[in-house]
């Protein structure tokens, strides 16, 4: 059916957004080097472009809610909503203002980016948003997940 197909627009936007993800761990990764402390830049770059798309979509997530018609059925969304930019900011600030670790700031990221997916997708299959969108975030979140968990060590 057309609500199984993931739009052009949206899938084509949503695989540049992991641009960023996949090219700032390899920097990192690899410890590429051309300029002086290129990787670290390159991680600290990563955190908060992290942090930037759970902040994202913390937002989808209220719009979603905003959107539904049942407005205290909505009520859980919306707290939900706020969930994924407190964990990035909570993980960011304590890797780049506190010592907190490599790993456990980027572990901590990728499993919110995927725990996030998997929240989308299980409310596209209860008719809360396009089953092509929850699809679609599945895909995003294996592809910035990967990423985040990569720059992890």
């Amino acid at each position: 059916t057309p609500d199984h197909a993931i739009p052009p627009v949206p899938l084509g936007l949503g695989l540049a957004g992991l641009i960023p993800f996949v090219g700032l761990s390899l920097v990192a990764a690899t410890g590429y080097e051309p300029l002086p402390d290129l990787p670290d830049l390159a991680l600290q770059a990563l955190a908060l472009y992290g942090a930037t798309i759970l902040s994202f979509l913390g937002g989808m997530r209220r719009g979603l809610a905003v959107a539904d018609p049942d407005q205290r059925r909505a009520l859980g969304h919306y707290v939900v909503a706020v969930l994924p930019q407190l964990a990035a900011w909570a993980l960011v600030a304590g890797f780049q203002l506190f010592g907190l670790s490599r790993a456990w700031c980027f572990g901590g990221l990728a499993a919110v980016v995927l725990a996030f997916g998997l929240l989308d997708y299980a409310h596209a299959q209860v008719g809360g948003a396009p089953l092509w969108f929850g699809r679609l975030r599945v895909i995003l979140s294996l592809g910035a997940g990967a990423a985040l968990a990569a720059a992890a060590f």
